[in-house]
């Protein structure tokens, strides 16, 4: 079974790539790989970040009625 990682690793996991990529050491290959882990982690942070949302509006939906 995969291991979760937690919303804050894996924004750490972005900024390392990010952080990576800005030095301009890597060979293309590497930095497409790591530009393809980047483009998997925020899409993974957006997802929580939607799902994080719909919960505090369904708790302030609830408080208002």
């Amino acid at each position: 079974m995969p291991q979760k990682h937690s919303f804050e690793d894996k924004l750490s996991a972005l900024e390392s790539i990010v952080l990576s990529l800005e030095e301009g050491s890597q060979t293309l290959d590497e930095a497409l790989s790591s530009f393809e882990d980047g483009i998997k982690l925020v899409k993974d942070c957006k997802k929580e970040l939607t799902e994080a949302n719909k919960k505090v509006d369904k708790l302030f939906d609830s408080e208002s009625k």
